[in-house]
């Protein structure tokens, strides 16, 4: 249905994102983020240093097994001190510098995502940029939400595997077992999708509060047998092991980047929490805890006491049941949590390439009345759940499957980077002089950890690229074939005052009620012409109604309504403006036309939308097989009935040949 939507060129400014948080709800939000924002970047201990400790092994001793780090005679002092410096610095940087105290100034009325940033930039239109280089703005925008989605499938499978293999530090029965007891949480994870994560997500915040304290407890416990393992503050040591291990450094990098995934779901999150509750929650408890966990890990690797199985993660306790059991139901636990707050995250962006015409429209499902951001959508969560389970089944370990991580993760970070640069200085006008330098240095630290995760693109990084691809060409090849339809369909409408003339002229029967035709260009849209042609009839009112996507998340109720306009003859011109993180509801909103001159019955209304059958006669550039492709997303996108929540009972679609 060509006539469903379109973005606009000016859309209103809408104040309802950007509301002021009393300091009381700022403690109540602040404490919410903790259990949601957070869930990524805080289960990173559970693998991060045994992957960096392994890269070392296998790229100066060729050793590939972790379990050899049992040994501990292949890593001494400088070693284990420059990937903790590694680490602390990693975090401070990229973390606390670049995300939470310069790119979540990017927000869009509150909103945070790399598609808030696409958004602002097109709302912007005198942002100075040339035709091309928006092209590959949306390019980046639409690769980087590739690769998020991406890490929205690794995520759970990992950290799900990751907590389970605790077991394995008690006995190694439980091994052959980890495989399945993983599949058995992704399925019961993804299966309550669809109840909503308002109905569980009331326990996330106390049991990452709990997560967190005791990431501190096991910290403390070892750097306190191990105080030097402080000094890994100094990052003289981090230069140093890069200066010793050049060869080594390249894929360690790698691994250490797994301490800073969760970026950007704490960036798109925001919205959900203000900046100022994310940055409260990051800097007083978060950033904290893993500072000390990590020291505390690194402690840990400067004891003589062997680690099991090269999990130095589990190896902050004792290895007895007593210890290990409890620990490993509560990483199970935040796991699950972190892999909820990735799932919901990828729901949000595919609703918001929705509206933002890059995506096929697929069912979004609202769980929650009260809060805007609660939905599920079926098509995602079950495409994900088979994705995860694919993995779990091909990988079968989390060490096993790291590799296909980081890549993610780092390539979307490069994006954020160029994309804030150009809010800051196109449409907020920062002085470049300053920001240049800065964002030069953030990119060439985002292109660092990319280059040494492309090592590892043949064991499990091409993962990552293949669905970032996938995404990005659907993305790409909608919007195109979106662009062209369009094209097409506005160069064969009829000029509405030619139409009217003629049915002054002719003055055909008109029959009681309301007739709703949906259109997105100037004109008469092609179902009621078509429709006309073969009924012979009108009624008695006429409603053409354009529905536009803002470039802001949400519009005001005051301001959905932008323009009534009155034609004669009955025909009555209607425009209504949804934030692009909003559901389209049509009816309710016709409803709401009484009180703007418009006699409507809301009772005796019918709906008509033009149904298009794809021809590839027509003269777009795209591909035959592109073509082709986009009639397949299109016959697979849900009717536009079901998205703009029209009474089904009440549609007519007329059906239109068009040639693209």
């Amino acid at each position: 249905m060509s006539q469903a939507s379109s973005l606009t060129s000016d859309p209103p400014r809408s104040p309802a994102a950007a509301v002021l948080h009393p300091r009381s709800s700022l403690r109540l939000l602040t404490w919410a983020a903790l259990g949601v924002v957070f869930g990524d970047i805080g289960t990173s201990p559970l693998y991060a240093m045994s992957e960096t400790a392994s890269s070392h092994l296998m790229s100066v001793h060729g050793i590939k097994d972790k379990m050899t780090m049992a040994l501990g005679q292949y890593y001494g002092e400088a070693e284990v001190l420059g990937w903790t410096s590694m680490f602390v610095w990693a975090i401070a940087i990229v973390v606390s510098f670049k995300y939470v105290f310069l790119i979540m100034q990017a927000d869009n009325q509150g909103e945070g995502g790399i598609f808030s940033i696409l958004a602002l930039l097109k709302a912007k239109a005198a942002t100075s940029l040339s035709p091309r280089a928006m092209k590959l703005v949306v390019l980046m925008a639409v690769v980087g939400s590739g690769m998020i989605l991406g890490d929205g499938v690794i995520t759970p499978s990992l950290s799900i595997m990751s907590a389970w293999e605790g077991l394995e530090v008690v006995t190694h029965r439980w091994s052959p077992y980890i495989p399945g007891l993983s599949i058995a949480t992704l399925i019961a994870l993804f299966a309550i999708q669809r109840f909503g994560a308002s109905k569980v997500g009331t326990i996330f915040a106390p049991v990452m509060a709990l997560w967190f304290l005791v990431l501190i407890i096991m910290g403390v416990a070892n750097f306190a047998r191990h105080p030097e393992i402080l000094s890994a503050v100094n990052p003289i040591h981090a230069a140093r092991y890069v200066f010793k291990f050049p060869r080594a450094t390249l894929y360690v990098i790698g691994s250490v980047d797994l301490c800073i995934t969760g970026c950007e779901a704490l960036f798109a999150d925001m919205g959900h929490f203000s900046r100022m509750a994310v940055r409260r929650a990051w800097f007083f408890i978060v950033w904290p805890a893993l500072l000390v966990n990590y020291l505390g890990q690194g402690a840990r690797m400067l004891d003589p006491t062997p680690i099991l199985d090269g999990n130095v993660f589990y190896a902050l306790v004792p290895s007895s049941a007593l210890f290990v059991y409890p620990l490993v139901a509560l990483s199970w636990v935040a796991t699950v949590i972190a892999s909820q707050a990735l799932i919901s995250g990828a729901f949000s962006l595919v609703h918001q390439a929705i509206q933002l015409g890059l995506f096929p429209r697929v069912n979004v499902v609202h769980t929650n009345a009260h809060m805007e951001g609660q939905i599920y959508v079926p098509q995602v969560n079950w495409t994900y759940l088979v994705l995860c389970i694919l993995l779990v089944v091909g990988y079968r370990s989390s060490h096993n499957l790291a590799p296909a991580y980081g890549l993610a993760v780092t390539g979307t970070m490069a994006f954020t980077t160029v994309l804030f640069y150009l809010v800051a200085t196109k449409v907020w006008h920062w002085k470049r002089r300053y920001l240049l330098p800065t964002c030069v240095a953030l990119v060439a630290v985002d292109l660092t950890f990319f280059a040494s995760n492309a090592t590892q693109f043949f064991e499990g990084g091409y993962i990552t690229i293949a669905i970032a691809l996938g995404t990005a060409f659907v993305m790409l090849t909608w919007q195109r074939g979106r662009a062209a339809l369009a094209n097409v369909l506005k160069g064969a409408a009829m000029p509405l005052d030619l139409f009217l003339a003629s049915v002054r002229v002719e003055r055909p029967h008109r029959v009681k009620g309301t007739a709703v035709f949906m259109t997105s260009n100037p004109g008469v849209p092609n179902s009621l012409i078509h429709y006309f042609k073969h009924a012979k009839t009108l009624h008695n009112r006429v409603v053409l109604l354009v529905v536009q996507t803002s470039h802001v998340p949400e519009v005001t109720d005051d301001e959905r309504i932008t323009e009534v306009v009155d034609y004669g003859e009955g025909f009555y011109g209607t425009k209504v403006v949804y934030g692009f993180m909003e559901v389209p509801d049509i009816p309710s909103v016709l409803s709401k036309l009484n009180g703007k001159g418009v006699d409507i019955d809301v009772n005796d209304i019918s709906f008509f939308l033009g149904r298009e059958s794809l021809i590839f006669t027509g003269k777009s550039r795209m591909s035959l097989p592109r073509k082709m492709f986009f009639k397949l997303l299109s016959q697979n996108a849900i009717s536009a009935s079901a998205f703009f929540q029209l009474p089904p009972g009440r549609v007519v679609e007329v059906g239109v040949q068009v040639e693209i």
